[in-house]
Parts: structure tokens; C-alpha cells; sequence
């Protein structure tokens, strides 16, 4: 549904993005990430049309961005992260508004309107003006006008930013729901919100893409996929040096805590040795408090990896 191939953006002798490549295939919720500065808003500006490439090409459906830019916008919706909207306008009429724009007839724009406003849940401040609305609330009407012409392709930069937690859940579930009707683009600094709702995710920095996969592949990449966490009472020496000789054990931190021995335990290839130490702690009657296999996260990866780039850029 989406083809970037080699696009490079200059800004002047500023390098904003370097020669970046992915693909998107239909119905995927693909996970945006980077941090400021990264190149992440001008990718999305060059895919949405709003400015060119220095070079390279990006395709979205069988339309090229560059030299087919109208056929592009009628099939992507768009909410950026600041909704531009008319304060003066009640939210129908603006609605209303957006459909003429988009050459919709009036009872298409009406069918489409009540549509997206049971989506987003607008019906109680369909006739309110929106510079009344809270900026949850706008954010919800610049999420309905991205939906109004029920595009292909959408993309969402920090789509629950200023929502209260019910409506975080809500549009996290219909972003989920959307995916079965749309390939959606998630751009969030929440990145939690990634893990629960991205198929993939695909990491920028420094203008470059510098990880992509599922949220389970990025978080296998952390320690936390090949380490252990168990709490023993015995004796520190005894315990360690145990859990040392098991098959596959790498390395044993041991940390005495209110009279329990806290053990970090380092595996070999992400081997789960949770029955074979419960078994050996059976064996020796070292009371077992807690065994647990500690898991990477999203969010550790993301820091882990921008913080690689931000080393090699300053070498």
C-alpha cells in the first residue's frame, strides 16, 4: 500500500532524512517512532504531500507521491499532531465544510458526517462551536475529518494526545478496528501505546531507519529476553553457585533483600530455566518467593537503540 524507496530530504545543507526505504503492506498499523529531530514529521510531510523529496520515490496504492499528488491526498487521511481547525465553526459545519472540499456530494457528506461522528464520539458536540471544545475534543474532530472521506490510508501523529484515559482506550480500540478497513500509520510518543496497538514498528533517528519489526522482535533485542529474576532464602553462597551449574546459565547477580536472595540469572540464547531452578530449589528446600522471566521493553529498546545513533553521530 506504501513504497519509500531511497528518499533523501535536504533543507538547505541540513540532511533531514537520509535514504530511507520501507514498505507497508495493506491493513497494517505500522508504529512511527522517533525521537525530535529524527526526520519522522518531515517523512510523514513528504508522504502526505506537503512538501517534496530531495530524492528518491514514495508510492502510496498505485499513485506517486511527487508527480500524482492529488490522486495521493484523496486516498490518505491525515491528523497531525496540532489539528488546524476554524475556532468559529460549529463542528458539523466544519465537518460539512471538509466533505465539500473533498468534491463529496450533500448526502454523501451527510451519511459521512453521522458516520464519523458516532466513530468519534462527537454526536453530544456536533452543533457546539470548536473553539468551545477542549483540546481532546478537537483532537476528536480532526480525527473524524481524517476519517470523513473513508480513505485507504491513514495517519495518525499522537492521535489520544489530550484524552482523558477512557477516551485513550476507546480511540486505541477503533485505530485497531480501523485497520481492518485501513492501513494505518501510528506516529505516538507513547510507547506503550505502540506495544498494544502497531503490527510493526519502524524506528528513525539521525534521518535513518535504524530498526523495523514487531514489537515481540524489538523487545527480543533487549537483555530482559535472556535473563531470569528469582528470590530464594538459603545461603547466598550455596544458591549462586547452584543456579551457576545449571545448562545454559550465563551469569548469576545475586542481592540480598530483606533476608532473600535476589537473583538476576543471564541464560544462553534465551534459554527459560524456570522449571529447573524451581526443581532445584525443591531438591535443596530453599523456599521460592518469586521466578519470574523478566521482559524487555518497547520503550527500553527505543532508548537503547536512539542512544547508539546519538553516540556514532557525535564520533
Amino acid at each position: 500500500m506504501i513504497q519509500v524507496k531511497n528518499l533523501t530530504k535536504y533543507f538547505g545543507p541540513t540532511l533531514a532524512v537520509d535514504n530511507i526505504s520501507f514498505h507497508i503492506a495493506k491493513g497494517e498499523i505500522v508504529g512511527f517512532l522517533g525521537p525530535n529531530g529524527a526526520g519522522k514529521t518531515t517523512t510523514i510531510r513528504i508522504l502526505t504531500t506537503y512538501i517534496p523529496a530531495s530524492s528518491g520515490s514514495a508510492r502510496v496504492g498505485d499513485h506517486d507521491v511527487f508527480t500524482d499528488s492529488l490522486a495521493v491526498r484523496r486516498m490518505v487521511g491525515y491528523l497531525p499532531e496540532s489539528t488546524p481547525l476554524y475556532p468559529e465553526m460549529r463542528v458539523r459545519e466544519y465537518l460539512d465544510f471538509r466533505g465539500k472540499l473533498r468534491a463529496m456530494s450533500r448526502d454523501v457528506r451527510a451519511k459521512a458526517i453521522g458516520r464519523v461522528a458516532e466513530r468519534c464520539w462527537l454526536n453530544d458536540f456536533i452543533n457546539r462551536p470548536i473553539g468551545q471544545l477542549s483540546k481532546g475534543m478537537k483532537q476528536r474532530v480532526g480525527l473524524a475529518d481524517a476519517l470523513l472521506h473513508n480513505p485507504p490510508v491513514l495517519i495518525l501523529d499522537e492521535p489520544t494526545i489530550g484524552l482523558d484515559p477512557a477516551q485513550i482506550r476507546e480511540t486505541r480500540r477503533l485505530i485497531k478496528e480501523l485497520a481492518t478497513q485501513h492501513t494505518v500509520i501510528l506516529c505516538t510518543h507513547i510507547l506503550p501505546e505502540v506495544e498494544m496497538v502497531c503490527h510493526r514498528t519502524i524506528i528513525i533517528a539521525n534521518g535513518r531507519i535504524v530498526a523495523s519489526g514487531s514489537p515481540d522482535e524489538l523487545r527480543e533485542s533487549v537483555t530482559g529476553r535472556s535473563r531470569l529474576i528469582a528470590e530464594l532464602r538459603g545461603s547466598k553462597d550455596e544458591i549462586t553457585a547452584a543456579i551457576g551449574k545449571l545448562d545454559g546459565v550465563q551469569h548469576v547477580d545475586c542481592e540480598l533483600i530483606d533476608g532473600w536472595n535476589r537473583l538476576a540469572i543471564k541464560t544462553a540464547d534465551g534459554t527459560d530455566l524456570r522449571e529447573a531452578i524451581v526443581s532445584l530449589a525443591g531438591e535443596r528446600k530453599w523456599p521460592l518467593r518469586e521466578i519470574k522471566r523478566e521482559v524487555g521493553s518497547l520503550e527500553e529498546y527505543f532508548v537503547q537503540i536512539t542512544a547508539q545513533q546519538v553516540q556514532r553521530r557525535r564520533m
